[in-house]
Order: structure tokens, then sequence, then C-alpha cells
């Protein structure tokens, strides 16, 4: 149940971090991602030990920046969004796409739920 709800609250975070980290960047209204897009991006990451450690440390800096914003630190939130938009890239456009087009889905929905369950073997490989 705490890994579940772990992948949720990772997938929660990561949609508005995505978000803040694109406000730069012109809106590109992605299409919510298939399940097959999904499980493509993790299988895809999951076999790359260096897109594996890229995707951890963006989790990381995740719960960084929303302690940042909590105490209304936004100059050190725009700084952990800038070095989470630089792993993200790492990542590759797949990453950026699928989770560009997340933000669609409220994580807490029988639909995010799903979403949610085809990130846990990567959400594992974090330690």
């Amino acid at each position: 149940m705490k890994l579940k709800l772990g992948v949720a609250a990772f997938l929660a975070a990561a949609i508005p971090a995505v978000a803040h980290a694109q406000q730069n960047s012109p809106p590109a209204n992605a299409p919510k991602p298939t399940m097959a897009d999904v499980q493509k991006l993790v299988q895809a990451i999951g076999s790359d030990k260096a897109k594996v450690k890229a995707y951890c440390d963006i989790g990381k800096l995740q719960e960084q920046m929303e302690q940042a914003e909590q105490k209304k630190d936004t100059k050190t939130a725009d700084a952990l969004s800038t070095k989470a938009d630089a792993l993200a890239k790492q990542l590759g456009p797949d990453y950026e796409k699928v989770m560009g087009g997340l933000d669609q889905l409220d994580p807490n929905s029988p639909e995010g739920r799903r979403y949610s369950a085809a990130f846990q073997p990567l959400f594992k490989q974090c330690k």
C-alpha cells in the first residue's frame, strides 16, 4: 500500500513539476498518453542505468521543489526546476511527451491509479 501511495505521490509531484519546468516552453497541449506509451517509456528508462538514475534524481528534485514552494522560496524552486528540466531532457522526448500529457489525469482517479501502477517498476529502482 505504501508503494502505491508513493508512486501516486511521485506522479502527483511530477505533473506540476513538469508543468513548472515547461512554463518557459511554448504551450504544447500534449495529448494524454496511452498506457502503451507509458509502458514503452518505463521499459526504455528501466533498461538504462543512466536513465534510471536521472529518473530517480528527478523524483528527489521534485520533493525538494515541493518543500521550497511550501516555504514560498521561488528562487530555490526555480533552480531545482531547471535541474529537473535538464534531467528530463536526458530521458528523451518520449519522457517529456508522456509527462506533459499526464497533467490531464487526476492521480487519484481510477485511470490515474492505473498509470501510477505502470510506473512502479521504475519507482522500485529508486532508493
